[in-house]
């Protein structure tokens, strides 16, 4: 196979560890499909990996890649794959310790992959698979959300949050919260959230009116996020750390959860943004040789605001 570019990296570090390379992509295994990528998203978990935070999960072989998030092509399939074949425009994820989709061309197995709505450009199919599947999954399965239920979303213009706002209004949510920077609470009221509060807010003022609390930054106190909630209620975080996995264990109402791949949760997200009932901005688009500037921009000053920051790839 010809040789590809792809953003990769030789040991775990900071920003400067990373290279644009030559790579030679592997050929797709049993239940594999190997994918020509037209665009790729980031996520905040691209730097935690490469930092070397999740590493009892990516291990220590090396080179890797970065990137989990993209849609493009479908260039090769593997054995035992029937749902998507040699053309098909898709869009998903690369697992945690495979990722990969800064890249020419990326490795990914076929149940983390769907058909891309032909109503969306493959820039704004990119934006969607990690957020959607987190905040589909948060509401629908951990957080068992029902029509008629109060949500509150720490975090609610994040991509996560964002998406999270739209699912909870889809499912009728009677009431979506949340908090943001206070130079952004217009976006949120924009999007229906109400009353949107800013980061470092008192709880004792929304004390035991929500069914959900779903922070999305893992940054509200365990204290603050009980305060808020009605007796019954649920408290759900996604960015897990060894004390979070310990207290989700015990009974109460908290939960740390990590979005699965499962085919048909991602099939209704890719559904909902085909049909603009989840819209996900894009705050820029920058191309392959390009990316790793914007991506050190990203992380050292949370730039672009606003939107995802989505790679192309020619």
């Amino acid at each position: 196979m010809a040789t590809m570019k792809r953003i990769q990296y030789h040991q775990y570090g900071g920003p400067e560890v990373l290279r644009l390379e030559n790579f030679e992509p592997a050929r797709p295994g049993a239940g594999e499909i190997l994918v020509r990528v037209r665009a790729a998203a980031a996520n905040p978990m691209d730097w935690k990996i490469r930092n070397g935070e999740m590493k009892i999960m990516t291990g220590r072989a090396f080179p890797r890649g970065l990137g989990h998030d993209f849609a493009g092509v479908v260039e090769a399939v593997g054995d035992g794959v029937t749902r998507l074949a040699v053309g098909d425009a898709v869009l998903g994820g690369v697992g945690i310790k495979a990722a990969g989709a800064f890249s020419e061309m990326v490795l990914a197995e076929e149940k983390a992959v769907v058909r891309k709505p032909t109503d969306l450009s493959f820039e704004q199919a990119a934006a969607i698979p990690t957020v959607g599947l987190t905040a589909f999954q948060a509401m629908t399965g951990k957080g068992k959300l029902r029509p008629g239920q109060a949500v509150f979303i720490h975090g609610c213009l994040g991509g996560v949050g964002r998406a999270a706002v739209q699912f909870a209004m889809m499912r009728g949510a009677s009431s979506v919260a949340g908090s943001c920077r206070a130079s952004a609470a217009r976006d949120a009221h924009d999007l229906g959230v109400t009353p949107v509060v800013e980061f470092d807010f008192d709880p004792a003022a929304l004390s035991g009116r929500f069914d959900l609390v779903f922070d999305t930054a893992g940054t509200l106190p365990i204290k603050a996020a009980r305060t808020l909630l009605k007796p019954g209620g649920r408290i759900l975080d996604i960015t897990p750390t060894p004390a979070k996995f310990a207290r989700s264990a015990l009974p109460g109402p908290f939960q740390v959860m990590i979005a699965q791949p499962i085919t048909s949760d991602l099939e209704e997200v890719a559904r909902a943004a085909g049909q603009g009932t989840l819209r996900l901005p894009i705050a820029r688009t920058v191309p392959l040789a390009e990316s790793i500037a914007a991506l050190m921009e990203l992380e050292r000053h949370r730039t672009p605001k606003g939107g995802k920051l989505v790679i192309a790839v020619d």
